[in-house]
């Protein structure tokens, strides 16, 4: 049975006082090494000294390195907008090897011309002990030829100016993989004229650090770039839905001067994620023949597309109604545009038609919620002609069905986003708390008094969904 430290679970980011922990580890071991470090006098002669300094030297770098990416794994990746639909990606591979860190050491005799390797420098270069060390020159030989004139810098300032190595170049191995080394190293000046006598050299390879360490820079690039993507893309979409919805500031009277006007007001309301900008729409509008036309609708979807699809249709339904198309065949034309859209998509949607002067509401639904009449402190859910979701069905029929209003009468239409998550109700409760508002409705002055109550009731915030919500009063 595997071990449970291997069992699969979901990732989970690391607690935040786990990584401080990690770092004050960090800084005391590096404090530590450092002692250690200034601690040990090296002669000359002593090269199982040079040895430990060189590793103590390597440390402090390792431990400045596992310190900075300890400190980027504390602050985070940059936050993406929720609305971003960020494809997940496979981790980096490391390569076929299990990553590792190799050090190997290095004398090469300026007088003797002889050179002595360690058995892991061997290993790092993949070279055969028999076949020999490198010297110099031939070391050169190995690295890329754009990293070879950063050795020769190296060695040149190490052996005539005296001064210590430390650089990275990469090497083609004897098999032909490339591997990066990090270099330390320092001249051996003879006793007797003090001039350099040898060179000796630790070298590490890095390769799994710096590919690591790309990994973490792509990565860190790629979600900037998709930060910036979603940015814009949440930008066009408020602009187009802005553009499209009826700027509406107050509550617009329809039609203006007639017997039986309409008192509307509506109020969009974003999702707790302000960034998921969705489909929904509302809309209000006068009609050539003086009916009114009510409508609200919600498409499936987020962001420019869903938004630039809502403006489609709800610019398809301004134009069918206008050329005074009724609800139920408005249905179906709008059922067979989104089918044919290059941009599949379900939807569903109530269009009503109100005639002033037989004080008439006719409409029709698709898949959607039916609006609730509120009438001398009551309220109940308009019974629904057949409909089905807009773009599930080709060739639909849609019916339509007629209710008589009265003055005073309030109608409210709604998207069925309205129940935010933080509340523990179902979708279905949304239309029941609404209803529950009848003996409110019956005491307001306006559509907008109706629209506040409404937004005290559901929240601005806390929503899985968009929402939209339109309240129309009867007017004498």
């Amino acid at each position: 049975m595997p071990s449970h430290l291997f069992a699969d679970r979901s990732a989970q980011p690391p607690h935040p006082g786990s990584v401080d922990a990690l770092i004050n580890q960090t800084r005391r071991l590096r404090g530590g090494v450092d002692a250690v470090r200034r601690d040990t006098v090296v002669d000359d002669d002593d090269a199982q000294g040079r040895w430990q300094r060189a590793l103590c030297d390597l440390a402090v770098h390792h431990l400045d390195d596992l310190g900075e990416h300890l400190g980027q794994l504390r602050e985070g990746l940059p936050p993406v907008p929720e609305s971003a639909e960020v494809l997940h990606q496979p981790a980096p591979e490391l390569g076929a090897e299990v990553a590792q860190t190799r050090v190997g050491s290095a004398e090469w005799n300026l007088l003797t011309d002889e050179v002595s390797w360690s058995e892991e420098l061997f290993l790092i270069f993949g070279r055969s002990p028999e076949a020999g060390p490198l010297s110099l020159d031939e070391l050169g030989s190995t690295l890329f030829a754009e990293d070879q004139p950063l050795l020769t810098a190296m060695v040149t300032a190490c052996l005539v100016d005296g001064r210590p190595i430390d650089g990275e170049f990469r090497i083609v191995r004897t098999d032909g993989r490339v591997r990066t080394l990090h270099m330390r190293g320092e001249p051996v000046l003879d006793e007797a004229d003090g001039c350099t006598a040898s060179m000796w050299a630790v070298l590490r390879d890095v390769s799994d650090l710096r590919r690591s360490e790309r990994a973490v820079r792509e990565t860190r690039d790629s979600f900037q770039r998709q930060r910036q993507i979603a940015r814009t893309e949440h930008r066009l979409a408020v602009e187009l839905q802005e553009a499209v919805l009826p700027p509406w500031g107050g509550s617009p009277r329809m039609p203006r001067g007639s017997t039986g006007a309409l008192d509307v007001a509506a109020h969009y309301l974003p999702s707790a994620t302000s960034a998921l900008i969705g489909g929904d729409w509302y809309d209000a509008l006068e009609l050539p023949d003086g009916r009114s036309l009510l409508t609200v609708g919600d498409l499936t979807g987020h962001g420019v597309t869903a938004t630039s699809s809502m403006a489609m249709m709800l610019g398809a339904l301004r134009g069918m109604a206008m050329a005074g198309i009724e609800p139920g065949p408005l249905m179906g034309c709008l059922n067979q545009l989104l089918e044919t859209s290059v941009q599949p998509a379900l939807g569903s949607a109530v269009c009503c038609s109100y005639d002033p002067a037989r004080r008439t509401l006719t409409w029709a639904q698709a898949g959607h919620p039916a609006p609730l009449l509120f009438r001398h402190g009551q309220g109940r859910a308009l019974r629904p002609p057949e409909g089905v979701l807009l773009g599930a069905t080709s060739g639909t029929a849609y019916g339509q069905r007629e209710e008589r209003l009265d003055v005073g009468d309030v109608l409210v239409l709604h998207t069925d986003g309205l129940t935010p998550r933080s509340i523990e109700f179902s979708r279905t409760d949304g239309a029941e708390r609404l209803l529950a508002l009848a003996p409110r409705f019956s005491a307001a002055r306006s559509a907008q008094d109706c629209v506040r109550m409404v937004i005290e009731e559901f929240g601005e915030t806390g929503r899985e969904e968009d929402a939209c919500v339109l309240v129309a009063m009867i007017g004498a």
